[in-house]
């Protein structure tokens, strides 16, 4: 399959082709969707380095998993799910040996969006810095469906298929979530009602781009990507 073929093809035609043994077709899917998964798992995990992982975690598993794909859901949700189980998988084994997600020299803009950061006012990278160390006190599940919903903008009912769980436990979650971040950013707002953080990253879409793979290959063993959120 050449390049404009593929280029044309839908995920789920692409997923397919990789299953028959097309070499190329699952490198179109990850070109398509690695930025995506890359903005979720860094606002879900809050760290560079575990976000990469948490990622390259993710595509082995649904490079391995691929022929259990049953269409059951779009291929980014397929994706998005291994995505947030790798990083809900890391962040409960990060629990006990939590420090603060980003060194105080190192600024959120430019992880989350280095193309925007030069030009970013200083009070959006301050804003979102305080947004992800809040994030980083949540329990992971509730983090989880804040980033999908209020960070990345997916609908309720999106994100429950992403998470695999039903949507009133989605609503319930960013519920007790937001509740347990008004106490964290109430000073950054100047009437001292809340924060505008939320507000200032609900329905962001667009991420940083992922850096490259750190050497892992088909045959290293899967880490994340398994179980229910």
């Amino acid at each position: 399959m050449d390049d404009v073929t593929r280029g044309g093809a839908s995920d789920a035609e692409l997923l397919a082709r990789h299953v028959d043994g097309d070499p190329d077709a699952f490198g179109e899917i990850v070109r398509r969707h690695r930025d995506r998964l890359w903005a979720v798992a860094l606002r879900t995990l809050g760290d560079r380095e575990e976000a990469a992982d948490a990622v390259q975690d993710a595509l082995v598993s649904a490079y391995r998993a691929a022929h259990t794909f049953r269409g059951q859901s779009a291929v980014t949700t397929w994706l998005h799910r291994i995505t947030v189980n790798a990083c809900l998988d890391r962040a409960r084994k990060a629990a006990s040996r939590r420090t603060a997600p980003l060194a105080e020299t190192e600024r959120l803009d430019q992880l989350l969006e280095p193309h925007e950061s030069a030009a970013a006012p200083a009070e959006r990278g301050d804003l979102q810095r305080e947004l992800v160390r809040a994030l980083a006190k949540l329990p992971p599940e509730q983090r989880a469906a804040l980033v999908l919903v209020d960070m990345q903008g997916y609908p309720v009912a999106e994100a429950a298929k992403v998470l695999d769980v039903p949507a009133g436990t989605v609503k319930s979650r960013c519920a007790r979530g937001r509740a347990r971040l008004l106490p964290l950013l109430t000073h950054l707002r100047p009437d001292g009602r809340g924060s505008p953080a939320l507000d200032r990253e609900r329905n962001r879409s667009q991420g940083a781009s992922v850096p490259p793979p750190a050497g892992q290959n088909d045959a290293d063993p899967v880490k994340g990507g398994g179980g229910r959120a």
